[in-house]
């Protein structure tokens, strides 16, 4: 859930539609991820520099594999 995401990784934000962004490397690196909490199942959005990740819409980006 949620709040066991921000217990466990204080630094991280939790974005709407099940998206949440943790801070890697000190803030150095962004990661995007959407979370099946019924599935306990990650989904990567993107990652990328924090320069990147100023350049994206964190609530729809999506990787391009």
């Amino acid at each position: 859930m949620p709040s066991d995401i921000k217990r466990l990784y204080s630094t991280a934000s939790v974005l709407k539609g099940r998206r949440v962004v943790f801070n890697i490397k000190g803030n150095e690196y962004r990661l995007v991820v959407a979370i099946a909490y019924q599935y306990q199942s990650i989904y990567i959005k993107f990652i990328g520099t924090h320069r990147q990740y100023d350049a994206v819409d964190a609530n729809s980006v999506e990787m391009e594999w």
